[in-house]
């Protein structure tokens, strides 16, 4: 990725340095990387909002609006991911790191594979 927005569901405070929540509808923060010319530029966290269920298009209509193009999901269910797919924003896979760099560091130069549909979870909260 040489140009853009990536956001990553966080515990806690997120930050680069934090760790990456199993769920993306769950997370506490949504962790955002500014990436120009191939490098971080900037990192910010925004809050998410309350996800119930049903309510799977309100991650995706507030990461749509904060200018997100890239999300990195441990774990996601096939109507959210539609959503994302809808709204240009591509949602790459890695659910064995928990840590957040590493996984951005990868999306960067080009290491993360797009999530397929075979790897989307049950949704309800139940693969975390």
């Amino acid at each position: 990725m040489e140009n853009g927005r990536i956001a990553v569901p966080s515990m806690d405070l997120g930050g680069l340095d934090g760790m990456r929540a199993g769920h993306f509808g769950h997370c506490d923060v949504f962790t955002l990387i500014d990436v120009k010319d191939g490098a971080i530029e900037k990192v910010s966290t925004l809050a998410n909002e309350a996800h119930v269920q049903g309510g799977c298009m309100v991650p995706v209509n507030l990461l749509a609006s904060n200018s997100v193009n890239a999300l990195i999901v441990g774990g996601i269910g096939m109507r959210p991911l539609a959503g994302f797919r809808q709204v240009g924003i591509d949602v790459y896979h890695d659910d064995q790191r928990p840590q957040i760099r590493p996984v951005v560091e990868d999306l960067i130069a080009g290491k993360l594979a797009m999530i397929t549909n075979d790897q989307v979870c049950g949704g309800g909260g139940g693969a975390n």
